[in-house]
């Protein structure tokens, strides 16, 4: 699969999913009348149905990153190249930021915002580690392809309620959720230290991913081997697809 088609892939499923996080957060505050856990639910069932959906579709193509995480963790396993990687994590923000705008054009809010939302501390930093280490890990770890969308959705699906943070797991996302001063926002001034435990987190991911998945000669630990044309289909090694 052509680098361009890939990132348009990885371009479009960012700003799908950071629409439908932010966008269903706007909803759900709108309908909940101030009862702030029926509104997180909504927003997690959004999210997880939308994750789920654009993995299945958009994996074949891209690999469904949709997260610079992911991305760099691809890039140090040297399955995807510091080339592509900056691509995609190009993309993938500028995905998220306009997801961003298409909410606020959607609902008729001011286009140009900055969060408000106070999110900072250790509880929530460590949080942060968590939420991102569990994701890499699923997609470090899983052994069969028609898994992943369901196992990547319920992580973070989970992730949203029992982590103090509520689980954003993407610098992108979080650099987009600073730009929207709405339920699922995050003041710009605290997206760094958020961001910088995101990175600890699929760090540390892929050093256990290495202990625990990883064995002489197993598929699993090897750089996948791509053939000139062929697209990252559900069928290739796992660090592959996402």
């Amino acid at each position: 699969m052509s680098l361009p088609r890939r990132l348009t892939a990885e371009g479009i499923g960012s700003l799908l999913l950071a629409a439908t996080v932010i966008g269903s957060g706007v909803m759900a505050e709108h309908l909940a009348g101030g009862n702030t856990a029926i509104a997180l639910l909504a927003n997690t069932a959004a999210t997880v149905a939308v994750l789920a959906t654009l993995i299945a579709l958009l994996g074949p193509v891209s690999g469904a990153h949709f997260n610079p995480a992911v991305s760099l963790v691809q890039a140090l396993r040297s399955a995807l190249s510091w080339r592509e990687a900056g691509g995609y994590v190009t993309v993938q923000v500028l995905g998220c930021c306009l997801g961003a705008l298409l909410v606020h054009a959607m609902f008729g809010l001011p286009l140009l915002q900055s969060s408000t939302h106070v999110r900072t501390g250790t509880a929530q930093w460590l949080a942060e580690v968590v939420a991102t280490f569990g994701l890499l890990l699923v997609i470090l770890g899983y052994r069969r392809a028609q898994d992943v969308p369901w196992m990547v959705a319920a992580w973070i699906g989970a992730a949203y309620w029992f982590t103090a943070s509520t689980s954003f797991a993407n610098p992108a996302i979080t650099i987009a959720r600073s730009l929207s001063d709405t339920f699922a926002g995050i003041r710009p001034a605290d997206a760094p230290a958020f961001i910088a435990a995101q990175l600890v987190g699929a760090l540390l991911a892929l050093l256990v991913a290495r202990v625990l998945f990883s064995t002489p000669g197993a598929a699993a630990n090897e750089a996948p081997t791509r053939v000139e044309g062929s697209s990252p289909s559900l069928s290739t090694n796992p660090i592959r697809y996402l």
